[in-house]
């Protein structure tokens, strides 16, 4: 049913109307892929950051605390929700 206004009322209509009407065929794989490219500044903060200043000492330590259940301290806790506390204000 189409209500057109107040006074105009539509009776029923089928449910194969001009909004069924679409291709039920695949799209075509003709259309070009995604393409991403970096741009110079780009790549060169990427390599810096690799070879930069990752200390791969600090990274075992520290995921050997968390495997232990020793990186979280009840100091690291309330600096972290003080922190957390300030942001809001």
């Amino acid at each position: 049913m189409q209500i057109y206004g107040a006074t105009q009322l539509h009776g029923a209509q089928s449910l194969q109307g001009p909004h069924w009407n679409r291709s039920t065929t695949p799209a075509s794989s003709t259309q070009a892929a995604d393409t991403v490219e970096f741009s110079a500044a780009a790549e060169a903060a990427l390599s810096a950051a690799d070879g930069g200043d990752f200390r791969a000492d600090l990274v075992a330590r520290v995921k050997a605390q968390i495997a232990d259940g020793t990186y979280d301290t009840a100091d690291k806790m309330a600096m972290a929700f003080d922190s957390m506390l300030d942001e809001l204000a």
